[in-house]
């Protein structure tokens, strides 16, 4: 395993050129970079993380704060999330510093004390006080996803909006009129974005949605379960459901069956779908129509976006909204006649 110095001196170069070559900065030119890089991976160098610290001045970590009230680790989204990330970052010799606390008090200390060279931001609420905060400390972060903020900020998003506009408007257009939301938390941004994305599906056709059918809730199998039992509780039930999770659409599924329904046949159902390893929605009991976007490949981009800011990258160059795919498929077919 070969040292800096031994790169150094294979390639002809000075320990502080290769030195600031590995570690991405913009006065070394793009040929030298890509030589260095190259002859690191036939060396199999691995740097000196102290060493490296001590002159960078950096932690050579990125942070993550777990809400206490949240179970995360049982979630199959952030395992996928975390799993790109950590990845990203280790191909980079960088480590994640995991931990859980309430409130802004551990964003401050990590930051204030060097611990950590930024944040993840994950879950924004409409107005997120710790994108107002860091932003105040001048301490680099990115969102996934987005919020209301006065000063430009890095962030990674899906296209939201469109893709339940889109999934609404393949709703309507096989004729479907009562058709059920089961969203995120009310307090959260992407929630906000998939009901404005719906809305505009049925005003774009001079309709209505209806309140009644419009639910916000957790992510969870239990909530898609209650909340399709209270949906099919009424005499006049949705012919289509429009869910916001897997997980929500698990319960959702187990629910039809308990009703004697089937989806695709009986009920139309979309699902979003994070492309998560552990579920599959194509081997759902019927195949499910779904909008995609793998929340991994979001790991690992927002991993190159915090690594960018690191090297002095402008906030307003790592703004990214991605496109999220829709995929028909057996679940979803003509509004049954009435």
């Amino acid at each position: 395993m070969a040292n800096l110095k031994d790169l150094a001196e294979h390639l002809g170069l000075s320990q502080a050129t290769v030195s600031r070559a590995l570690n991405g900065y913009s006065t070394v030119n793009q040929d030298t970079r890509r030589k260095v890089q190259e002859a690191a991976r036939q060396l199999n160098y691995r740097p000196n993380t102290s060493a490296r610290r001590l002159a960078t001045g950096r932690a050579g970590a990125y942070g993550l704060v777990l809400d206490q009230s949240d179970d995360l680790l049982n979630d199959p989204h952030f395992v996928d999330f975390l799993a790109g990330f950590t990845q990203e970052l280790a191909a980079q010799d960088l480590d994640v510093m995991l931990t859980s606390a309430e409130g802004l008090a551990t964003y401050r200390r990590y930051a204030s004390t060097g611990k950590v060279d930024g944040f993840v931001i994950s879950a924004p609420k409409v107005k997120d006080a710790r994108v107002a905060a860091l932003t105040e400390m001048a301490f680099p972060f990115v969102v996934h996803g987005q919020t209301e903020a006065d000063a430009p900020y890095a962030f990674y998003d899906i296209a939201n909006e469109r893709a339940f506009h889109d999934a609404t408007r393949l709703l309507l257009n096989l004729g479907h009129r009562r058709i059920a939301l089961i969203n995120g938390p009310t307090d959260t941004m992407f929630a906000r974005q998939r009901l404005d994305g719906f809305k505009k599906a049925f005003a774009e056709k001079s309709l209505q949605t209806e309140p009644r059918l419009i639910h916000h809730a957790t992510m969870s199998e239990d909530e898609g379960y209650a909340l399709t039992r209270q949906l099919f509780a009424g005499s006049e039930p949705p012919t289509a459901i429009l869910c916001s999770s897997t997980l929500q659409t698990l319960g959702l599924t187990r629910r039809l069956r308990e009703e004697g329904l089937e989806m695709g046949r009986d009920v139309s159902v979309i699902s979003h779908d994070d492309g998560l390893s552990s579920m599959k929605t194509e081997n759902f009991s019927v195949p499910l129509t779904v909008t995609r976007a793998p929340i991994r490949e979001a790991g690992q981009e927002i991993a190159r976006m915090l690594v960018a800011l690191g090297n002095g990258a402008k906030v307003d160059t790592q703004q990214k909204t991605a496109p999220v795919e829709l995929i028909v498929r057996a679940s979803t077919s003509a509004a049954p006649q009435e």
